[in-house]
C-alpha cells in the first residue's frame, strides 16, 4: 500500500473524494453493480471529476467505478493490480482503443479507479447471453476485432519513449464497448513494461492468465513475450468468429484446452469447411428482424483471411505467431473484402436490432 500512496500523491488532480463517490453509488448500492469480475465490483454512475484536458475545471458525466477489494474486506489484495493499473494508464498511454483513467481513490481501505464509460459493455457479454442484447454482424464483428488489434498494436510497438508492454490478460472479459461499439481494452492490473531497446526480448515471470486464453509456451516455461498477447488476441478472435466463450461446453467436450485446440485442429485438416461449421449460425445468414436479409452472410474472402490470422494467432509456440502489425493489415483487408461484398447488393434494412 506505501507504493501505492507514494504513485498517487504525484497525481492530485486526478483525486477524487471517497464521498463523492458514494455519493454518486448510494454507498455502493446494487443498482449501480454491473458486474463482479476477479473480485472488482464495477458500477456505472454519474460522477463529477476533473476534466482531462483541463485539470482546474470539473465535468460531470457517466463514468466506470471499478472497486477493488482490499484486505480488510477480502483475503484477495488487489493492491498491485491497482498500482500497476494507475502506472499505465497514467504513464503516457493514450490511444482511442485503451480505456481512459478518469480518477482514482484512496481512502480508508478503498482503492478505486474512475474510467471512462462503455455503455455497451463488455464483448463477453454478447456471447454469454443474448437476450436483449444487440446482434453483431460480421462488419461489426470485424471492426470490434481490428479496434483491439489497433490498440495491442500500440502498446506494443507505438509507444513513446521506447516504452512497450506486454498486457498479459487479453480476452473477451476485458474488452469494452462504447456507445458506437468501438472496443477499448479495458484491464491492465497484470501488464508489464519491456525495457526499451528489448523488442525480441523475453520475460520470465509468474504464470498469470485465464485458462483456454494462456499462451502455451509461456504457460510451460514461465516466457511471457508480445506474442503472449497475440495468442490471447487469436482466441478472441475465434470467439467472436463463433459467437461462444472459449470455455464453452461443445469445446471442452473435445479438449481440456478450449476453443483454441479445436480450431487448431480443425484448421489442420486443410479444409475451410470444417472450420466453417464452427462458425456463429447468427453470422452465415445475418436476417433482421422482420426476415429481411440485410446481407449474404461473410464474403468468402474476407472470412478465410479472418480465420488464417486467428489461426496464427493461437500457434503453440511463440515465435510462429504474427506480430500485432501484421495482424491489423490482415484483419483490415478482410474488413475491405466484406465492405465491397456487402456493397454489391441493393439492401433495405428495416428498424432492426441488428448493428
Amino acid at each position: 500500500m506505501t507504493r501505492v500512496l507514494l504513485l498517487v500523491n504525484n497525481l492530485e488532480h486526478l483525486k477524487i473524494p471517497l464521498t463523492h463517490i458514494l455519493s454518486a453509488t448510494h454507498d455502493f448500492s446494487d443498482t449501480y453493480l454491473i458486474r463482479i469480475f476477479n473480485d472488482v465490483r464495477f458500477y456505472r454512475a454519474e460522477l463529477e471529476h476533473y476534466d482531462k484536458e483541463n485539470h482546474s475545471s470539473k465535468i460531470q458525466n457517466t463514468v466506470i467505478i471499478k472497486r477493488y477489494p482490499s484486505d480488510r474486506r477480502h483475503q484477495f489484495s488487489g493492491g498491485k493490480q491497482f498500482l500497476t493499473e494507475i502506472e499505465i494508464l497514467t504513464g503516457g498511454v493514450t490511444h482511442p482503443n485503451i480505456v481512459t483513467l478518469l480518477g482514482f481513490c484512496v481512502e480508508d481501505s478503498e482503492m478505486i479507479l474512475v474510467v471512462e464509460n462503455f455503455s455497451n459493455g463488455f464483448l463477453d457479454d454478447y456471447l454469454i447471453n443474448l437476450k436483449g442484447k444487440l446482434v453483431l454482424t460480421w462488419e461489426k464483428r470485424l471492426k470490434i476485432c481490428i479496434d483491439v488489434a489497433h490498440g495491442l498494436h500500440y502498446i506494443h510497438s507505438q509507444m513513446e519513449d521506447q516504452k512497450m508492454i506486454i498486457n498479459r490478460d487479453i480476452c473477451t472479459y476485458n474488452i469494452g464497448l462504447d456507445g458506437n461499439y468501438g472496443a477499448k481494452i479495458v484491464y491492465f492490473g497484470h501488464s508489464v513494461f519491456l525495457p526499451p531497446n528489448q523488442e525480441d526480448e523475453a520475460l520470465y515471470l509468474s504464470i498469470i492468465g485465464r485458462p483456454y486464453y494462456i499462451d502455451p509456451e509461456y504457460n510451460n516455461t514461465g516466457k511471457v513475450k508480445r506474442e503472449s498477447d497475440v495468442y490471447g488476441f487469436g482466441v478472441v478472435l475465434f470467439q467472436i468468429l463463433c459467437g461462444r466463450l472459449a470455455n464453452d461446453p461443445i469445446y471442452l467436450k473435445e479438449s481440456d484446452t478450449g476453443l483454441a485446440h479445436v480450431a487448431r485442429r480443425s484448421f489442420s485438416t486443410g479444409s475451410l469447411g470444417s472450420l466453417e461449421e464452427l462458425i456463429d449460425p447468427i453470422i452465415k445468414e445475418e436476417i433482421g428482424e422482420n426476415n429481411f436479409v440485410l446481407n449474404r452472410g461473410p464474403n468468402k474472402d474476407s472470412l478465410h483471411m479472418f480465420i488464417t490470422i486467428a489461426h496464427q494467432c493461437v500457434a503453440e509456440t511463440q515465435h510462429e505467431r504474427p506480430t500485432m502489425k501484421v495482424v491489423v493489415i490482415e484483419l483490415e483487408k478482410a474488413l475491405l473484402f466484406q465492405v465491397s461484398h456487402c456493397s454489391n447488393f441493393i439492401i433495405w434494412i428495416p428498424i432492426s436490432k441488428i448493428v
